[in-house]
């Protein structure tokens, strides 16, 4: 049985109604005594980094919804080991860093976006809130990759992964968003 840690995927079960968390899929960045943070991966918004970022003009990077605290701040996720001052998730997935390194390497052509995630807010939980929550089945773990995390494809990325965990999870993925519209 997989428990969450740095690194783990969260699915969210297809009745979970809260607004930021129906069908999310959330990269575990950190999971520790003092509470757990993430960002949910597979919501773009209409906004892209030049809207809000001062000194990124003309980057028109997608930014993706990371959850409900902080929701008026950037956070990002990358592939870059380089950037000085980030925290590896996984090998081959960092968490922030220096914005001014991001910048300069987006100049140089040296990040893409197939490189870099920008998100406003991101998801957490107090110590053991998360561990209730899992034992509510209100979530399903699974281990990420930086392929499907940084996907050009987010929206895919729920149903995705429930469809590769096996049949008891498959017929999830065809759950409706909002069962009382069906």
């Amino acid at each position: 049985m997989i428990k969450p840690k740095q690194g783990i995927i969260l699915i969210s079960e297809p009745s979970l109604k809260d607004f930021y968390f129906r069908q999310s899929v959330v990269l575990l960045a950190e999971h520790n005594e003092e509470g757990t943070f993430g960002v949910i991966v597979n919501k773009p918004i209409n906004t892209r980094l030049d809207e809000v970022i001062k000194g990124f003009r003309g980057y028109d990077f997608p930014v993706y919804l990371g959850g409900p605290v902080k929701n008026d701040c950037i956070f990002f996720i990358h592939s870059h080991p380089d950037i000085e001052d980030s925290l590896r998730i996984i090998d081959g997935l960092y968490w922030g860093g220096s914005l001014d390194a991001v910048h300069t390497l987006i100049e140089a052509g040296k990040i893409t976006e197939n490189d870099i995630r920008f998100y406003l807010g991101y998801s957490g939980w107090n110590p053991n809130q998360l561990d209730r929550e899992i034992s509510e089945k209100s979530w399903v773990l699974s281990h990420a990759s930086v392929q499907e995390v940084i996907n050009p494809n987010p929206e895919e990325l729920w149903s995705n992964y429930l469809k590769n965990m096996g049949t008891d999870y498959a017929i999830w993925a065809n759950f409706p968003a909002d069962p009382a519209l069906n």
